[in-house]
């Protein structure tokens, strides 16, 4: 496989990361003008979104790894696949991205570039949603990258098209989606001040997915092994 320097890692990192949030925001604007009905329009921002990872993963996975998400990228700077600095300019990378996914979605739609979000995301069960989120992301990609790492766009395509529907916060499952979200006083959006909790709670799902795949996928010797190699 072929190895790319960090210039061009970030730039599949950024550009990935706009494209996720233009989906994200930019389905979310359509779907909220196409139909009133709030069901109907969170179908229709979520088929798009996990479309669009199989697609980002599938061509920028070999480039960059295709975090676009900071927890991800944590993830992997523990697992010492990324230097510090590394990890750093990554999520740099990812913020910048995502920001600019989010201008790009509303230029799209004749929208104000950056309009600061209203709506209101918060509490406990939100929090928890967003910790069980990223823990189902991360569990997903390690045990991909485990049992069948080709499968990983269309296994993290369908957890977060799913994930959509099955946690009340709507899986943000990421803290540069989530920043980018909070410039969007649209369908997607999420208020500035509700960040720290969807932030906070999203790395401690990712470090918790770490900790059990590392135990879930731990070999351990047999007795029967162990006999054999002592004879």
């Amino acid at each position: 496989m072929p190895v790319f320097d960090l210039q061009r890692r970030l730039a599949a990192e950024a550009i990935g990361t706009a494209f996720l949030v233009a989906t994200v925001v930019g389905s979310g604007i359509m779907a909220e003008r196409l139909t009133g009905d709030t069901a109907l329009a969170l179908l229709g921002n979520t088929i798009p979104t996990g479309a669009m990872l199989i697609v980002l993963i599938t061509l920028l996975g070999p480039v960059s790894g295709a975090h676009f998400n900071p927890a991800v990228t944590l993830v992997f700077a523990l697992r010492r696949e990324l230097s510090g600095r590394e990890a750093l300019l990554y999520v740099a990378a990812q913020i910048i991205g995502g920001i600019a996914g989010t201008m790009i979605a509303h230029t799209m739609f004749a929208l104000p570039v950056v309009d600061l979000s209203m709506k209101v995301r918060t509490g406990g069960a939100q929090w928890f949603a967003e910790a069980v989120a990223a823990f189902g992301l991360v569990t997903t990609i390690l045990a991909g990258l485990r049992v069948r790492p080709t499968a990983i766009p269309a296994l993290v395509g369908l957890y977060i098209t799913a994930a959509y529907w099955f946690t009340a916060s709507t899986s943000f499952a990421n803290p540069a989606v989530a920043i980018a979200r909070s410039f969007s006083n649209t369908f997607s959006g999420i208020r500035p001040q509700d960040l720290p909790g969807f932030i906070t709670a999203e790395l401690l799902g990712a470090v918790a997915a770490l900790m059990f795949a590392n135990w879930l996928f731990r070999e351990t010797t047999s007795q029967t092994t162990s006999i054999e190699a002592e004879a």
